[in-house]
């Protein structure tokens, strides 16, 4: 099984429990559990874990460094590595790298909007965190033109919030937001 960015705002001991292979993004928390991944990799030593250099430099030997451009297999899926930079908060910051990965057709950003040249399928759109606005939430759905599309980065939004978001994507593409605990065929 695939893991992409088990975080703190996820049940990341219960995703890496069955997990091959796993995919961070970058840095922050709630994109990765350090302690939960390294338990899990303790427990599992043939999980590999892809990330950029700085990132896999901290976790130690073991983790893969990859950089976007590259075309990898994990977990018996075409990975390729995107875009490089997290989305900007404010004055430059936070500037960590930030690594999107297209994985079989579906796209997963981290935390940019990096518009990929690949064709995407399956886009999973960021919908809220301190460097998102809903307006760049939209052009980024209109530049990639995915067939379809899901929220992810969500957890900050109240109910009202979700449904607003929503209703805005649902405009833009075949959209839908995944009830926690269900799963959509990709």
């Amino acid at each position: 099984m695939l893991v992409i960015d088990p975080g703190t705002f996820s049940d990341a001991e219960a995703a890496l429990s069955e997990a091959t292979a796993v995919l961070v993004s970058h840095e922050h928390p709630d994109h990765i559990d350090v302690e939960t991944l390294k338990a899990a990799w303790a427990g599992n030593p043939t999980l590999t874990v892809h990330t950029h250099a700085a990132l896999a430099a901290e976790l130690g030997p073991g983790a893969v460094t990859v950089a976007a451009g590259e075309t990898f297999t994990a977990a018996g899926f075409t990975v390729k590595a995107v875009g490089g930079v997290h989305a900007e908060v404010i004055d430059g910051l936070p500037g960590c790298p930030n690594l999107g990965f297209i994985v079989d057709g579906l796209y997963h950003p981290g935390d940019s909007f990096f518009v990929p040249t690949d064709e995407v399928d399956t886009l999973l759109v960021p919908a809220s965190g301190p460097w998102v606005k809903i307006g760049d939430a939209i052009t980024f759905v209109r530049d990639v033109r995915p067939a379809r599309a899901f929220p992810i980065h969500d957890i900050q939004l109240s109910t009202i919030g979700l449904e607003y978001f929503d209703e805005w994507l649902e405009e833009e593409t075949d959209y839908a937001r995944i009830p926690v605990g269900d799963s959509a065929d990709l």
